[in-house]
């Protein structure tokens, strides 16, 4: 039987396997900030100002020995998602919506990251109502970051742009933006808050209409969390 370090579980489980591999401090906020592409070990410190060094190092070197980062060879000190590290998406993805959904007010010193907000939107993206909108391109400005976001049918394209934007290995959509099909707004993080859960009221416009901010609010939404299905009472399953 293999043995396992002293710092396991030591339970035969799927859920205590994953929190030995990712649910030490900070783990997952790397791993989110990987989904959304390649970084460097500054990049990471940039996205994350409050980690220390030496546990950015640490968590780094961690995720890497679980298989779930590796270095780029590409990119000096660049480190990227491995197979394994990529299947988290939908696990990250999924704990993002129930964690904006329970959001609350902002407090001193909370900020918002071009990477985070990139994933807050993914969390939010509904396919679905995409799929039968006209391509968009919509430009949010929120906390000091700025992303490009290109809505195509049922797929989504984000792009960091502005001062700062670290540059996208990937390639963009195909779409060309056309006139009258661009929305850009100015946000607090509050009222972005606010917009992803249905209320444009405090959403600045500076490009665009009203039919476009309604369009935003039909592909874009987190709702309360909630099971995925509605069970039994206790009492009554009990019965």
């Amino acid at each position: 039987m293999a043995t396992r370090a002293a710092r396991g579980y030591g339970q035969y489980s799927g859920t205590a396997r994953a929190l030995e591999r990712i649910g030490d401090r900070w783990a997952l906020l790397i791993v989110r900030d990987l989904l959304v592409g390649p970084r460097r070990y500054g990049d990471l410190k940039a996205s994350l100002p409050r980690i220390p060094t030496n546990i950015l190092s640490d968590r780094l070197k961690e995720l890497q020995e679980a298989g779930v980062v590796r270095r780029v060879p590409t990119v000096r000190g660049g480190y990227e998602l491995t197979r394994l590290g990529l299947a988290l998406e939908p696990v990250v993805v999924a704990l993002e919506r129930w964690g904006w959904s329970e959001l609350g007010e902002p407090v001193e010193g909370d900020t918002v990251g071009a990477d985070a907000l990139a994933i807050s939107l993914r969390a939010a993206f509904r396919a679905d109502a995409a799929a039968g909108l006209p391509p968009t391109e919509y430009v949010l400005h929120v906390g000091g970051v700025s992303l490009s976001v290109i809505v195509l049918g049922a797929t989504l394209d984000i792009v960091p742009i502005g001062p700062g934007a670290l540059p996208q290995p990937r390639r963009r959509s195909a779409f060309e933006p056309v006139p009258g099909a661009l929305l850009e707004l100015a946000l607090e993080p509050d009222s972005l808050r606010d917009l992803l859960a249905g209320d444009a009221a405090r959403a600045t416009v500076l490009a665009g209409d009203d039919e476009l901010l309604e369009r935003f609010v039909l592909t874009f939404r987190i709702g309360p969390a909630a099971p995925p299905t509605e069970r039994a009472p206790a009492a009554d399953a009990a019965a």
